[in-house]
C-alpha cells in the first residue's frame, strides 16, 4: 500500500511538473525583460528598441521637413506676425489708379541664429546705410526669435542683403501701399501704417466700413473702389491753388469743386499737403485737412444763404428796399459796411455791394427761429456727413440771440467747414434741392429733399451772376464759361476780438452760370497784398482771379462746351433794373 502511494505521488509530481512547464511556455514575454531567460535575449531586445526609436525620430523629422520646410525657430516666430493686409485699389471716376498695393520684401532676423551681432549689424549697414549699426546690434543681442530690421526693401536692397550670406537673416513677403500721384488728392486718400491699416482719409473709411472684402488678409484682391474725384481736375485745381499760395504769400489755401446735382466732390485740395508715400515724414500742419476738418468764419459768402432763405420765406422780395444810410448800433456793437453807400438799397444792391447793414436787416425780417431752421436745412449747424473721418464740427453762438442772427447773417460769429458752404451753394443754384457731399462715385444718384423753391433758386442765380458782372467778383469771369459767385473777406477771430490784418478771403462760385453744373470754393488763409493788387488782400483781388484760372482749365476737362456768344438772362436783366440808380458807387467786398 505504501509502495503504491509513493508511486502515485511520483506520477503526480511528474504531471504537475509537466503542467508547470506548459504554463511557463504559454506565458506572454511582453511582461518585460524579466520574462527573458538569458542576458543575450535582453541585449537583443534593447538593441531593437533603440533602433526603432531612432528610425521613428528620423522619419518624423523627414515628414516635418517635407511639409513645413526647415528653420522651425524662424517660422515659429514669424507665425506670430499677422498676415499682410491686401487693400483694394482706389481709382478716380475715370478708372485712373490713385492707390494700389505692390509686393515688397521686409528683412527680419532670428536672434538665436546670429553668430556675431556686431559684425552682422556692421555688414548690414554697408548695404542699408539708413540702418543704425549700434541700434541693430542691440536688437540682435537680445536673442529674440523674431526681430524686424527693415520694412519694404527694394529688389536691389534685397539682393544686396542676400548676397552678404549672413546667417540668421530672412525676408518676409509684404504688401506696400503706393500712391502714383504723390501729393495730389493726399487729403482725400489719407494714409496707411506699416501694416497696411488705414489711418486717415478714404483709407481709414475703407477699414471702418469693412470694404477690404475677401482680399483683407491673404485672399484675392477686392474690386477697385471708385471715387468721385477726377484726377485731371484735381491736378489743375491743386496747381492753380499752389501758384496762388505763392503769389499772395498766404499761410494756407483750400479748393473744392462739387457736382451741384449729385454732391460728388470732383476735386479737393488743402495746402499745405503731403506725400502719402512717406507718411512718417508728414507734419501735423500738412496732415490737417482744412477743407473738411477746419472750421472758419467765412464772411460775406454766407450772405448767399441768408438771402436765399429770406427770399424763399417770402419775407423779402427782389424789389424790396432796405435802409443802409446809417450803421446799425446794437448794444456796444456797431455794424457798418466795408464800402458804405449811405443810402437805401434794393435787395440786388445789398448782395452786389455786399452790404452788412442790408443783409442784417434781411435776417431780422426773416426772424431768428426761421433763420436757424433754414441754416439747419442747409446742413450748416451740424458736422458734415462725409466718408472722410476728418470732418469738423461747426462753432455756433453759445446763446443764439438777435445779435447772433445779425452777425451770422454776414458770416461772423459762426464757423463752418468749407465743404459745408460749397454743398449749401450747390443746393441754392441746382433748382433748390439738397445735396450731401460725397467722395464716392455715384452711379444712380437720387434727388435730395427740397431746400428752397425753384423760383428762389433762379433769383439767386441772377444775384450771384450780378456779383461777377457788376460787383466784387469781376475778376472771376471766364470768356465762354460764365461764372456766378460771391466774394467773402473775413477778419480772423482772435482772443478778445478780430485781427484786422489777418484775413480769410474766399470766393464761392458756380459755373457755367447759364446752366450751373459745378460749385466751387477758393479760399486763402492770411493772404498778403502786393503791388499787383494795389496792396489789397481781399477776395476780389486773390480768390476771384484764381477761380477764373481754375474754371478756364477744368471746364473743358469736365466736358463743358463753351458758350460761343453770350446768352441773355432775363433774371439778370431784371435784377439790374431794380439795382441801378444814378450815382451808385463801386462795389466793395
Amino acid at each position: 500500500m505504501i509502495g503504491r502511494r509513493n508511486q502515485s505521488s511520483a506520477r503526480g509530481r511528474v504531471v504537475l511538473a509537466g503542467y508547470d512547464a506548459v504554463s511557463r511556455a504559454r506565458q506572454p514575454r511582453g511582461a518585460g525583460l524579466e520574462g527573458m531567460r538569458s542576458p543575450s535575449e535582453r541585449r537583443i531586445f534593447l538593441a531593437l528598441a533603440v533602433f526603432a526609436a531612432c528610425f521613428s525620430l528620423v522619419g518624423a523629422r523627414l515628414i516635418e521637413l517635407a511639409i513645413v520646410g526647415g528653420d522651425r525657430g524662424a517660422r515659429g516666430a514669424a507665425a506670430d506676425v499677422a498676415d499682410p493686409i491686401h487693400r483694394p485699389d482706389i481709382v478716380d471716376r475715370n478708372g485712373e489708379i490713385m492707390a494700389t498695393d505692390i509686393v515688397t520684401a521686409s528683412l527680419f532676423a532670428d536672434g538665436r541664429a546670429i553668430v556675431d551681432p556686431q559684425d552682422t549689424a556692421r555688414q548690414l549697414a554697408t548695404v542699408l546705410p539708413d540702418l543704425n549699426p549700434e541700434a541693430v546690434a542691440a536688437k540682435l543681442e537680445t536673442g529674440r526669435a523674431f526681430i524686424w530690421l527693415k520694412r519694404d526693401l527694394t529688389p536691389k536692397q534685397q539682393y544686396a542683403v542676400h548676397y552678404l550670406g549672413l546667417p540668421g537673416l530672412g525676408f518676409r513677403r509684404e504688401q506696400r501701399r503706393v500712391y502714383p500721384n504723390g501729393h495730389n488728392a493726399s487729403h482725400v486718400l489719407g494714409t496707411v501704417d506699416l501694416d497696411n491699416h488705414g489711418t486717415s482719409g478714404i483709407e481709414r473709411y475703407i477699414d471702418k466700413v469693412d470694404l477690404l472684402g475677401k482680399g483683407g488678409s491673404g485672399g484675392e484682391r477686392s474690386a477697385p473702389i471708385a471715387l468721385s474725384i477726377d484726377m485731371r481736375a484735381q491736378f489743375a485745381l491743386r496747381n492753380e491753388l499752389e501758384n496762388g499760395l505763392a503769389e499772395f504769400k498766404a499761410k494756407a489755401a483750400v479748393g473744392i469743386i462739387m457736382d451741384v446735382h449729385t454732391g460728388e466732390v470732383v476735386a479737393l485740395s488743402s495746402l499745405p499737403d503731403f506725400d502719402p508715400n512717406d507718411p512718417m515724414l508728414v507734419t501735423d500742419e500738412a496732415r490737417f485737412n482744412r477743407a473738411t476738418l477746419g472750421v472758419y468764419e467765412l464772411g460775406s459768402v454766407f450772405k448767399a444763404v441768408t438771402l436765399a432763405s429770406a427770399l424763399d420765406s417770402g419775407k423779402v422780395r427782389m424789389t424790396s428796399r432796405l435802409d443802409a444810410t446809417q450803421p446799425i448800433r446794437y448794444a456796444r456793437f456797431t455794424i457798418h459796411d466795408f464800402h458804405a453807400e449811405n443810402r437805401w438799397l434794393t435787395l440786388p444792391e445789398v448782395f452786389m455791394y455786399s452790404s452788412n447793414i442790408g443783409t442784417a436787416k434781411v435776417a431780422l425780417e426773416l426772424g431768428t427761429d426761421a433763420y436757424r431752421e433754414y441754416l439747419r436745412r442747409f446742413g450748416l449747424l451740424s458736422r458734415p456727413q462725409i466718408e472722410l473721418p476728418e470732418a469738423g464740427e461747426p462753432l455756433l453762438p453759445p446763446r443764439w440771440s438777435e445779435l447772433s442772427t445779425i452777425t451770422v447773417s454776414y458770416g461772423q460769429g459762426i464757423a463752418v467747414t468749407p465743404i459745408q458752404v460749397v454743398a449749401a451753394l450747390a443746393g441754392i443754384v441746382n433748382g433748390g434741392t439738397k445735396v450731401t457731399p460725397t467722395f464716392m462715385r455715384q452711379t444712380n444718384p437720387q434727388p435730395g429733399p427740397r431746400l428752397i423753391s425753384s423760383e428762389t433758386s433762379r433769383d439767386m442765380q441772377a444775384l450771384l451772376r450780378l456779383v461777377v458782372t457788376d460787383g466784387t467778383g469781376k475778376k472771376a469771369d471766364v470768356p465762354g464759361y460764365p461764372v456766378m459767385g460771391k466774394t467773402g473777406t473775413a477778419e480772423k477771430a482772435v482772443a478778445g476780438g478780430y485781427a484786422r490784418h489777418r484775413l480769410i478771403s474766399s470766393f464761392l462760385s458756380a459755373f457755367p452760370a447759364n446752366d450751373p453744373r459745378y460749385a466751387m470754393l477758393i479760399m486763402f488763409d492770411e493772404p498778403q497784398g502786393s503791388k499787383a493788387t494795389y496792396g489789397y488782400a481781399t477776395a476780389g483781388w486773390n480768390a476771384a482771379p484764381v477761380t477764373a484760372r481754375v474754371v478756364k482749365r477744368v471746364a473743358p476737362l469736365l466736358g463743358l462746351p463753351p458758350m460761343v456768344t453770350p446768352q441773355p438772362n432775363d433774371m439778370i436783366h431784371e435784377a439790374k433794373l431794380v439795382s441801378y440808380e444814378p450815382g451808385n458807387g463801386n462795389a466793395g467786398d
